[in-house]
């Protein structure tokens, strides 16, 4: 069977896989840099383009093959397998999003991603309808459910390392080379049998496709999924003009350690000392509690960037990657040293030492924080005047 495929459109199959992945990695890496509703498009996205990929590939490389003659697609089935392929990428994804990424959470993930993939190329090829019955080598059916699991673990490890440049190209092309390893050990254990004079599979009552019309909406989906990744190439504006021009405002390091007295107009009140009635406020803790996949880390004050209200508990950026804490934002903000720690929005702490760039934005502001993996913070309105007293930027002339 894999004797016969055009070898131009497996080509175009791996591309087409490479390019669904890289896009689908690319928007997945920025999830964790963005808050709110922007955090939940970027889930959407990255999972609508490695599904669109992964399915786009399946038929690209269906169309490679040397199919019998009057061999027309079943609609409904096409369709159920694209549905199965973009569900199982999108909870997949979400599971990995959400608390520490442990070795079980993602294997779990990997094992769902790659059942689900392996239905959608079953289902999809199901769909295929003619003078003749479709026989599957059990061996064969097994090694490519492994190969898609294998895969779907490879595909959430790269997303999970929200690293760019060359490691994600490398990541992507791994990733359409494996997709599609998965396609071909399918149909390499595939195997068509002529019905007698006068059989016909297709039922004359179901909604059916020619290839014509399938190459069609596969060279569509090509386009989507090409324009996506140039899209994924223009690197963000804030970035470009940071690094060409520097910090929008003029960056001074703070002059003095000591916490600005504005804790009277700030919009949220803060917790009592946590030393008591009548007792001296507790001194601000070194160390911050953060879960792993083992038990609770802790980590150094003096190595967070950031700290994020995630419901009833927070997230930790450390300069590199986000993990949870069991503390609320507002026990993280009596508990952090005030002098180094400011709470700039109603569900973010920043560490003000490791502001790089300030930059005002619509009625508030952003605050891009240092290290291996910068993030931006939102800054709030009432909060700006704060924020530039900290970072020495308030003309002191007057005074």
């Amino acid at each position: 069977m894999f004797e016969g495929h055009d070898p131009y459109l497996v080509a175009l199959s791996v591309v087409i896989a490479s390019l669904g992945g890289y896009t689908g990695f690319a928007l997945a890496a920025r999830i964790r840099n963005v808050p709110g509703v922007s955090n939940r498009v970027l889930l959407a996205g990255a999972a609508a383009f490695l599904a669109v990929g992964i399915w786009t590939m399946h038929f690209v490389g269906m169309l490679a093959a040397p199919l019998p003659p009057d061999t027309v697609y079943l609609v409904l089935p096409t369709i159920i397998s694209f549905l199965i392929c973009a569900l199982v990428v999108g909870i997949s994804l979400f599971f990995v999003s959400i608390g520490e990424p442990s070795l079980q959470r993602v294997a779990s993930s990997a094992v769902l991603v790659g059942l689900g993939i392996a239905s959608m190329h079953y289902v999809g090829i199901h769909g295929l309808a003619g003078p003749f019955v479709i026989r599957h080598d059990p061996s064969m059916v097994l090694l490519s459910v492994l190969v898609a699991i294998v895969t779907a673990y490879g595909g959430l490890r790269a997303f999970l390392a929200q690293q760019e440049g060359v490691r994600l190209i490398v990541s992507a092309i791994a990733f359409g080379v494996a997709v599609s390893g998965m396609h071909y050990t399918a149909m390499l254990g595939m195997h068509f049998e002529p019905l007698t004079a006068g059989g016909h599979q297709h039922s004359g009552g179901s909604l059916a496709a020619s290839q014509q019309i399938l190459s069609i909406v596969v060279a569509v989906l090509c386009f989507v999924i090409t324009a996506g990744f140039l899209l994924s190439l223009v690197p963000d504006r804030r970035q470009v003009q940071a690094s060409a021009a520097g910090p929008a405002f003029p960056l001074a390091a703070p002059a003095s350690t000591e916490p600005v007295a504005t804790a009277a107009i700030s919009p949220w009140p803060k917790p009592a000392p946590l030393g008591g009635i009548g007792q001296p406020p507790r001194a601000p803790v070194p160390r911050l509690p953060v879960e792993g996949a083992d038990g609770t880390h802790f980590i150094d004050t003096a190595d967070v960037r950031s700290v994020r209200a995630d419901a009833h508990y927070t997230r930790v950026h450390d300069g590199t990657r986000e993990r949870m804490c069991p503390w609320s934002i507002s026990e993280a903000e009596a508990q952090l040293d005030p002098s180094l720690f400011l709470r700039v929005h109603r569900s973010h702490i920043v560490a003000i030492p490791h502001v790089a760039l300030v930059r005002k934005e619509g009625d508030g502001a952003v605050l891009e924080l240092d290290g291996p993996s910068p993030h931006r913070v939102p800054v709030s309105r009432a909060k700006i005047a704060e924020v530039k007293a900290r970072l020495g930027l308030v003309n002191r002339r007057r005074a």
